[in-house]
């Protein structure tokens, strides 16, 4: 075996929807010493796409994947099918990327961390606004105050699941930039028939405020950041576009050849994950399972106060 083979790693892709055809299959395909294989139970699509990026290993059945010598995965199946599906995987010895949330229930995610842990196996969960190049300078600027907006257009729904797979962003990316330990959650929401309909979350400690805004019915897809202290301010717009605020607002623009998923920290956290199965390195979620526990707290807020 020469040094390129040795060097090539056996990585799967589990679930090809939307954001592994959008996001994940572009980045991961581009990628030199990676050797991708797929895997989805819909046969016509699973030909399609592996025709289309030329992969030759497509599977149907996990099982076959996994004893094909995979060494990495990257699982993008639903949410509701990701704590059988990681655990085999952690079982067989393989290192995990996972899409958020982790599950649906505290009680699934923390049986994943503690797996992974058990194992010595890194698993990784995909918060990719803690990479995305926009966010990351912005938490190098004073923060007193954060401000974070991610609007929806005809989303409300069941509470729990708008949280976990939605809301959960916004809940991490708060914890990301809490400069300082959090000592008092507040959580405020409207629920309308069942269905979440908006939901604000502040967390607060020693001189430092962060607020969580989320409507779900206000007319537009929006996500807007905003950052202030020692009498500066920086707004990030769609994850993309930067204003910096002194006296007048100065606007400066996402480059134009800047590809979507490095600007939106996809890029940035596929190669941490790999560069760690590389190495050798460890990557633990238990940090990530804090975001969990937390949307756990604002689940059981929202029902509380109905």
């Amino acid at each position: 075996m020469n040094t390129t083979e040795r060097d090539t790693l056996a990585v799967g892709i589990i679930g090809l929807g939307d954001i592994a055809q959008k996001a994940y299959l572009p980045v991961l395909t581009a990628l030199p010493g990676l050797d991708v294989r797929l895997m989805t139970r819909d046969a016509s699509k699973l030909d399609r796409i592996g025709a289309a990026y030329r992969i030759a290993h497509r599977y149907t059945d996990l099982e076959a994947l996994v004893n094909s010598g995979l060494q990495a995965a990257f699982v993008h199946a639903s949410t509701d099918q990701h704590v059988p599906i990681v655990a085999r995987l952690l079982q067989a010895g393989v290192h995990v990327y996972v899409d958020k949330p982790l599950d649906y229930t505290l009680e699934g995610s923390r049986h994943l961390v503690e797996l992974a842990e058990k194992s010595g196996l890194s698993l990784f969960v995909g918060f990719n606004r803690r990479y995305a190049p926009a966010y990351v300078e912005a938490r190098q600027r004073p923060r007193d105050l954060v401000v974070f907006q991610k609007h929806r257009r005809g989303c409300a729904e069941n509470v729990r699941t708008a949280i976990f797979d939605d809301f959960v962003h916004v809940v991490d990316t708060l914890r990301f930039f809490a400069p300082g330990e959090v000592e008092h959650v507040d959580v405020r929401a409207r629920v309308h028939e069942g269905r979440l309909e908006h939901v604000v979350l502040t967390l607060s400690g020693a001189g430092f405020t962060a607020l969580g805004v989320q409507n779900r019915v206000s007319g537009s897809t929006e996500e807007v950041l905003e950052v202030s202290g020692a009498d500066a301010k920086r707004q990030v717009l769609q994850i993309a576009d930067v204003v910096d605020h002194d006296r007048h607002p100065t606007m400066h623009r996402r480059g134009e050849w800047v590809p979507v998923s490095r600007q939106r920290g996809l890029e940035q956290a596929c190669q941490i994950f790999l560069d760690a199965v590389r190495s050798g390195t460890i990557l633990s979620a238990r940090d990530a399972l804090r975001t969990h526990e937390l949307c756990e707290h604002i689940v059981e807020a929202i029902a509380r106060s109905r």
